[in-house]
């Protein structure tokens, strides 16, 4: 029968969260096992379980705290006189970035996760749609473009391409290259 009592959170755990993380950019995250864990950091079943359901809790909360650095990429504030579609540029290119710093030999599970996060893709599609409405007040963007299409358009060809581009193993610089060539036209066709 499952214990009640809530597991331990601490610095141990933190550790655990760490050596998961560290050991599966290593190997395969459907590789990983509670066992590399306890042996990498030689610690019995009891410190772990103490803490931790199972291994895919653990790499869930890795992938959770992936998800908020590449997040962060998204919200960064356009400095003063920059330019509208360079700093979407800009900052789309540093969400590739995030996304390969992130997700490097974690991509699997990261993407796999990703698709069955409704959550994940309500707070991306509302983020962008904020750049677009900015974009429209400014007059830079096409008043008359529907925001939630555009939204999703612009969402399926960030996940799209670092998707692909990590799986086609291409360095991050020859996808940094790819992705702004390609969104650079992508962009032209909202201008207003």
């Amino acid at each position: 029968m499952a214990s009640e009592q809530p597991l331990i959170w601490d610095e141990v755990s933190e550790e655990i969260l760490s050596c998961a993380e560290r050991l599966a950019r290593q190997k395969h995250t459907q590789k990983l096992t509670v066992r590399d864990v306890l042996r990498e950091m030689d610690i019995t079943n009891r410190v772990f379980y103490n803490r931790f359901h199972n291994i895919d809790e653990v790499l869930e909360l890795v992938y959770q705290k992936m998800i908020r650095e590449v997040r962060r990429s998204l919200t960064l504030p356009r400095p003063e006189g920059t330019d509208f579609f360079t700093h979407v540029r800009q900052v789309a290119a540093q969400t590739v970035i995030a996304s390969y710093d992130c997700k490097e030999n974690l991509s699997q599970f990261v993407f796999e996760s990703d698709s069955t996060s409704e959550e994940n893709f309500r707070w991306w599609t509302a983020e962008i749609k904020k750049l677009i409405a900015a974009g429209q007040r400014e007059g830079q963007v096409a008043p008359e473009l529907d925001a939630d299409s555009l939204s999703y358009a612009i969402w399926c060809f960030i996940r799209g391409f670092n998707a692909d581009a990590m799986a086609r193993n291409l360095s991050k610089e020859e996808a940094l290259r790819r992705f702004d060539y390609g969104f650079g036209i992508f962009l032209k066709g909202i201008r207003a």
